[in-house]
C-alpha cells in the first residue's frame, strides 16, 4: 500500500531527533499516579460482573491497556491490512486522520456526497479541497487536471477520498478503477467502508478487499457501530500512518481510550462475524437486498430508487411533504422508517432511508413496497 508522503516522514523524524516521539506503552503493577480514575472506579474489582468499566486515561498516558493490541492484531489480520489504530468512533477517527494528515500545498478530492464527518476533517486540515461529482471518475480527473500540475520535486500530496458505500444512497464507485487511477498518478486513496464493513467482502471485510485492492489503498476507515453492533472504528493502513497518527491525530491523543470491556466487545463482534452464524446472517442479508430489488422492480418503482449496493436503500418520492407523508403512513402500519431532509441530503433529495437487516422478512419487505407503491399506482 502506498507509502506516507515525505513530508509526513519528516515530521515523525524530526520527532525522533528531538525526543519527543509519541508511543503507545503499558506499564503494569505500578501504583497509580497517571490516570484520571480519580475515584478508583475505572480499576476496580468487580467481581459480580466481571467488567473493567473504564481505561482511566488517553492511550498516550494510562488507557493503553492491553486488549487494544489485542484488538487492532485482530482487526488488522481480519480486513488484510498492515496494521490497524482504533478510535472513539467513526467521527473521531475520520477528523483524526484527514486533520492530521492534510498538510500546506497538499490537495484533497472528495466525493460530492461523503459523510459529514469527512467534510469536517477536511476543513480542520491545512490542505486545498476540491469536490467532484458523486461517484463519478471523469469527473475527478476533470477536477484533478484543472487545478493541479505536477513538477519536479513537487512536495504536494494529493488525496482522494470516498466512500465503499455511501451512507444515505447505499451506492459506491468503481472502487478498482479508482484506485488503478490513484495508484498510475501517485495519488493517496482513502475509502471510508463504514456501511461496507461486516456486509461486503470475504466474511464482510469490506469493499476494499472485496475489489482486491487492499494493497493499493492509503487508509481505510472502519467502524464497529453498524453491522459489528458495538462502538469505536479503527483506521487501517501501513505501520508508518499508525506511528504518525499516534503522534499527530488530536482526537486519539486527547481523548479518554476506551474501556477494556468495549475492546473485548469488538473482538467478540469479530469472532461472532467470522462464525458460522455470523456468515450465515451476512448471507440471510445479502438475500434480502437482492429480493428487496427484485420486489422494487416488480412494483415499478424502479425510478425511485437508487443503484444500491448495500444494505441502505433510498426512496425519493420528489418532494418533502411527499417524505414526511409517507413515513407517517409507514409508522401507522408499524414500519420503523425515517425521513431523511435537507442539509442532511441535498435538497430535492429528500429520501425516506431504509436499512435492510438479517432478522427482516421477506413479507415485511413487501408490505412496506406496497405501501409505497400505491402512491404511484393509482
Amino acid at each position: 500500500m502506498p507509502k506516507l508522503p515525505k513530508k509526513l516522514q519528516h515530521r515523525l523524524a524530526q520527532r525522533a531527533q528531538e525526543g519527543t516521539l509519541r508511543t503507545l506503552t503499558r506499564y503494569e503493577n505500578l501504583v497509580d499516579f497517571t490516570s484520571n480514575d480519580y475515584l478508583g472506579v475505572a480499576t476496580k474489582n468487580w467481581e459480580a460482573t466481571r467488567q473493567n468499566r473504564g481505561s482511566g486515561g488517553s492511550r498516550l498516558l494510562s488507557g493503553n491497556h492491553p486488549y487494544y493490541e489485542l484488538a487492532e492484531n485482530q482487526i488488522a489480520r481480519y480486513h488484510l491490512a498492515e496494521s490497524a489504530l482504533i478510535f472513539n468512533s467513526g467521527y473521531d477517527a475520520n477528523i483524526g486522520l484527514l486533520s492530521a494528515l492534510l498538510q500546506r500545498n497538499d490537495l484533497i478530492f472528495y466525493d460530492s456526497l461523503v459523510h459529514a464527518s469527512i467534510r469536517d476533517g477536511i476543513a480542520l486540515g491545512k490542505a486545498r479541497s476540491y469536490r467532484f461529482a458523486h461517484n463519478d471518475l471523469s469527473d475527478l480527473q476533470k477536477t484533478i487536471n484543472r487545478v493541479w500540475q505536477p513538477q519536479k520535486d513537487n512536495t504536494t500530496a494529493v488525496y482522494v477520498i470516498t466512500e465503499s458505500v455511501f451512507s444515505m444512497d447505499g451506492d459506491g464507485p468503481d472502487l478498482k478503477t479508482l484506485a488503478e487511477y490513484c495508484k498510475s498518478e501517485g495519488f493517496h486513496l482513502i475509502v471510508d467502508e463504514a456501511h461496507a464493513t461486516g456486509i461486503l467482502g470475504s466474511r464482510g471485510s469490506g469493499g476494499v478487499v472485496a475489489a482486491g485492492i487492499e494493497s493499493q489503498v492509503f487508509a481505510r476507515v472502519i467502524t464497529f457501530g453498524k453491522a459489528l453492533g458495538c462502538h469505536g472504528a479503527a483506521i487501517l493502513g501501513r505501520m508508518d500512518l499508525r506511528e504518525y497518527l499516534i503522534n499527530f491525530s488530536r482526537s486519539l491523543i486527547y481523548t479518554t481510550a476506551l474501556s477494556p470491556d468495549s475492546l473485548q466487545a469488538i473482538m467478540q463482534s469479530y469472532e461472532w462475524l467470522a462464525s458460522e452464524q455470523g456468515e450465515s446472517a451476512r448471507k440471510r442479508l445479502i438475500q434480502l437486498i437482492d429480493e428487496f430489488k427484485r420486489a422494487v422492480k416488480e412494483m415499478g418503482l424502479q425510478n425511485y430508487f437508487g443503484p444500491s449496493i448495500a444494505a441502505v436503500q433510498a426512496y425519493i418520492p420528489g418532494s418533502v411533504s411527499a417524505v414526511k407523508i409517507r413515513a407517517q403512513v409507514l409508522r401507522d402500519a408499524g414500519y420503523d422508517i425515517r425521513s431523511i431532509l435537507s442539509p442532511t441530503v441535498p435538497e430535492g433529495k429528500e429520501c425516506l432511508r431504509i436499512s435492510l437487516h438479517s432478522f427482516n422478512t421477506e413479507v415485511q419487505i413487501r408490505n412496506v413496497l406496497h405501501i409505497l407503491a400505491s402512491y404511484h399506482n393509482t
